[in-house]
């Protein structure tokens, strides 16, 4: 099932470019990142809603662990996406979507550094495939 969901992620997140594109043209990219993240926590709490997980949130609380994490998570995030809408803004989708996904490469080292994965030989070469097509479409 993460493959399924994987490549919903990665059909999602287009139309994030894609729709963002079109919705920067005359507003400001922060405040457009500010009202879509408004959007996003009403739909995200409808979705809990709808789960039946809304007794759950007390729980994440008491993990301070866990909230710790998730909130450097939101900080990320909202980081990521501040610069996201910033360079879609002045940037064509089609360059800025791929150099975007340079954070393939970035989260992959951190994995094997930090959590201590392993990629198989294979797997590094496509990391490394990655890295080399996000610098071609950043010099094109």
């Amino acid at each position: 099932m993460w493959l399924v969901y994987a490549l919903l992620s990665a059909v999602t997140a287009a139309a994030v470019g894609i729709f963002g594109k079109m919705g920067l043209k005359t507003v400001d990219s922060n405040t457009a990142t500010a009202v879509r993240s408004i959007i996003m926590s009403l739909f995200l709490i409808l979705v809990v809603i709808f789960q039946g997980n809304l007794n759950k949130i007390p729980i994440l609380f008491e993990d301070k662990k866990s909230l710790f994490y998730i909130a450097l998570t939101g900080v990320a995030g909202a980081t990521s996406w501040i610069f996201y809408f910033l360079a879609l803004k002045y940037g064509k989708v089609s360059q800025v979507a791929p150099i975007d996904k340079l954070s393939v490469v970035i989260v992959t080292i951190a994995a094997v550094l930090f959590l201590g994965e392993k990629i198989s030989l294979l797997g590094g070469i496509g990391i490394g495939l990655i890295a080399v097509g996000v610098i071609i479409v950043a010099l094109a």
